[in-house]
């Protein structure tokens, strides 16, 4: 297993998205804004679904892969970092996931 993780991933999504760069992905949908990039966060979210439903292995790495980048470009147009997500699902882990759900306010 490589040294890569979804911090790693996140420095590079902050970095590449602040370089304007036209040639890079990133930094263009970083540009277009929130409702562009949690489109793209659904549509690769749907792609997920399919290709696990699916069977395709291949193509579920993939789409993961996707969706996690994605997932990550959300979470820096909302100035939400990595780490806070980490935080609430370590506090989660505390008990179990029925107990957990049910304790959630209802909307």
């Amino acid at each position: 297993m490589s040294g890569f993780d979804l911090a790693a991933l996140e420095r590079i999504v902050a970095e590449r998205a602040r370089s304007g760069a036209a040639d890079s992905w990133t930094a263009r949908l970083y540009a277009a804004g929130m409702d562009k990039a949690a489109k793209k966060l659904g549509e690769e979210a749907v792609e997920t679904v399919i290709a696990a439903v699916g069977g395709d292995r291949d193509a579920l790495v993939s789409e993961s892969a996707d969706l996690l980048y994605h997932w990550l470009v959300v979470l820096a147009l909302a100035d939400v970092p990595l780490e806070a997500v980490l935080d609430e699902l370590e506090r989660r882990t505390a008990r179990s996931g029925i107990a957990e759900k049910a304790a959630r306010p209802r909307d």
